[in-house]
């Protein structure tokens, strides 16, 4: 149900921004190819296939479906765009300059109908639809309060993203 949802997420705010529709649904669709794999065999996985472990990625394997998800829907589902495979690669941890693609995939994941209501919820996914920029901040800033209230290890990657993101909003007002 989570993919589904994602995957007309994705496709919903294509429409509305622009952005190449197929695509946006394919990687909607894909994009957590790899997220039911068990943790140990994630690692084993990407050590044989040559998909760098980062520490924080080792200490929490589920963080490995994305680029592992890439990995899948390049050599098992024979997609070859390239756009395709780097909103999947992208779409749990964002990345600094993101394509309009990867934020709408990364967006999707987060706003789609099934998934569980989380504080500003409403305000995010209207902002999704307004503003893909806007909305990526907010999520990261979201995110990164949720972990640290938990305790959880932060990618390195998650706060590059926001940094970049929050000083691309500070140049431009």
């Amino acid at each position: 149900q989570h993919t589904l949802g994602v995957m007309y997420t994705a496709g919903a705010l294509a429409m509305c921004h622009g952005i190449h529709i197929e695509k946006a649904l394919t990687a909607g669709l894909l994009h957590d190819c790899a997220k039911c794999i068990p943790p140990e065999k994630k690692i084993k996985i990407c050590r044989k296939n040559h998909i760098l472990i980062s520490e924080v990625e080792h200490a929490n394997p589920g963080l490995l479906h994305a680029k592992l998800g890439a990995h899948f829907a390049e050599k098992k589902y024979h997609i070859t765009d390239a756009d395709i495979l780097c909103a999947i690669r992208c779409h749990t941890t964002g990345r600094p300059a993101m394509s309009e693609l990867d934020k709408v995939i990364y967006i999707a994941d987060y706003i789609e109908p099934g998934r569980i209501e989380l504080p500003n919820m409403g305000a995010v996914r209207k902002l999704a639809f307004q503003n893909l920029d806007a909305c990526v901040i907010r999520i990261l800033e979201d995110s990164l309060i949720y972990l640290e209230s938990r305790n959880i290890p932060l990618d390195p990657l998650t706060e590059q993203t926001y940094r970049y993101y929050k000083e691309l909003e500070e140049n431009s007002k």
